[in-house]
């Protein structure tokens, strides 16, 4: 199927060409149409299946055959939970509604708001806005939302998680009720649904893909290691396999900024971007990665959503994250849009609770690997989320190795673990 029967002009559809797409995605294919009929709409689907496209596309549509924006005004309201998913979201906005004549900005916390506020005199079409910094903007009236016609929520979830659920309510409240709601994200929760309850009016759901799953053309492995050993295997696996775009993710801005620093003294080229970065440094760092000027990007969760990398090859959760959800997040930042990707984990033993939760909802055990010279001394235990999955073959392990092995199993590791080996290069 085409783009063409989804009922979209023909400067969208040029838009859609000059980008190389051709065929929409499932996600697209469901909810332009929906959107586009007027209905509120719940779209639930991994990242990286152009859910963002799937909003945007009849958006713009429905924008250029209505009035402009007056002054101080917005007709479409898209909410994001970070700057980066922002940024990304406005790009998106530019690249497809190039052919026509809309007026878009996006405005988020972390830079002077003046720019903003001289930008919003006008009126725009689509505003895309993070809560924070538009409750500032709203307050100082910069901007009302009389005009309003389409509200957007975008990785609603990870809003919640994030602790916005009080100023969304205090956007809500400040929107005319007649408007269409249209609610984006990669999962929904009990949470979310309470939260929909009160929002959207007889939503058509779409969901495209089970809940919490991963997507099928990423490979995902682990490599049991001491926690001391984490930043000399990261340089070990990107400097053996000449890696030159990988995305590492830490639980903490500090753990970011060390493991850079460490990176960077090994000769890596290297940069964070995290919560505690200005807004500048972190538009450069993300710059430079995509350019390939930067071959490591370190990033903190609140990163995880916004990233949007072309054909990103690698993932590495240098740390698992506390929260399972997370790691379905993390790793859908490579083997977007339909392109294959790998998705890492050095775990330690005290990672073993985040690595069985995050097992038990993926409903997956994932492959173990240990290479040579980086065998743990605290072995991590196989969780109990699900036996029966087939494993790969174990690779041929040479008679000294086997016995080091069995020597470890006798002494710390329990009998069901299975390992499977990567030979370190000479």
């Amino acid at each position: 199927m085409s783009f063409s029967p989804l009922g979209l002009s023909e400067p969208i559809l040029k838009a859609i060409a000059d980008k190389g797409y051709s065929t929409p995605s499932p996600i697209q294919e469901q909810a332009i149409p929906a959107i586009m009929s007027g209905h509120d709409v719940m779209a639930a689907a991994q990242t990286g299946t152009g859910k963002t496209a799937g909003f945007t596309l009849p958006i713009l549509e429905r924008l250029a055959k209505g009035n402009y924006a007056k002054a101080h005004q917005a007709r479409v309201l898209i909410l994001t939970p970070t700057r980066e998913l922002a940024a990304q979201i406005g790009e998106s906005v530019a690249t497809y509604g190039k052919h026509l004549p809309l007026r878009s900005t996006v405005v988020f916390g972390g830079v002077k708001i003046n720019p903003q506020i001289t930008k919003l005199r006008k009126g725009v079409d689509i505003l895309v806005a993070t809560p924070g910094r538009l409750l500032d903007l709203h307050q100082q009236n910069a901007i009302n939302f009389n005009q309003l016609e389409v509200l957007v929520l975008d990785e609603a979830d990870r809003m919640l998680d994030m602790g916005f659920i009080h100023d969304i309510r205090k956007i809500i409240a400040t929107l005319p009720k007649r408007r269409q709601n249209l609610m984006f994200s990669a999962t929904f929760s009990k949470d979310i649904r309470t939260l929909a309850r009160g929002l959207v009016n007889n939503p058509i759901e779409i969901s495209v893909s089970p809940r919490n799953t991963t997507a099928e053309n990423v490979t995902q492995w682990i490599y049991p290691v001491d926690k001391k050993q984490k930043a000399a295997l990261l340089c070990h696996l990107i400097n053996e396999q000449q890696w030159q775009q990988v995305l590492v993710f830490t639980r903490t801005k500090h753990g970011a900024n060390k493991l850079t620093r460490h990176l960077e003294s090994q000769g890596i080229k290297a940069a964070a971007i995290h919560g505690n970065k200005s807004q500048a440094a972190r538009t450069k760092a993300l710059a430079e990665f995509k350019s390939l000027s930067t071959h490591v990007l370190v990033a903190t969760d609140i990163a995880a959503r916004g990233l949007d990398i072309d054909q990103l090859p690698h993932v590495i959760n240098f740390d698992l994250p506390n929260v399972p959800e997370d790691y379905v997040h993390r790793i859908g930042r490579t083997g977007r849009a339909g392109s294959n990707g790998q998705a890492i984990s050095l775990v330690s033993a005290d990672e073993f609770k985040q690595l069985s939760d995050i097992e038990r909802l993926i409903k997956q055990t994932l492959t173990r690997k240990l290479i040579d010279d980086f065998e743990p001394t605290h072995d991590v235990p196989e969780s109990q989320a699900n036996h029966h999955l087939t494993k790969p073959k174990r690779n041929h392990v040479s008679h000294r190795t086997r016995q080091r092995v069995t020597r470890n199993t006798n002494t710390e590791k329990p009998k069901n673990t299975k390992y499977y080996r990567s030979k370190r290069t000479p």
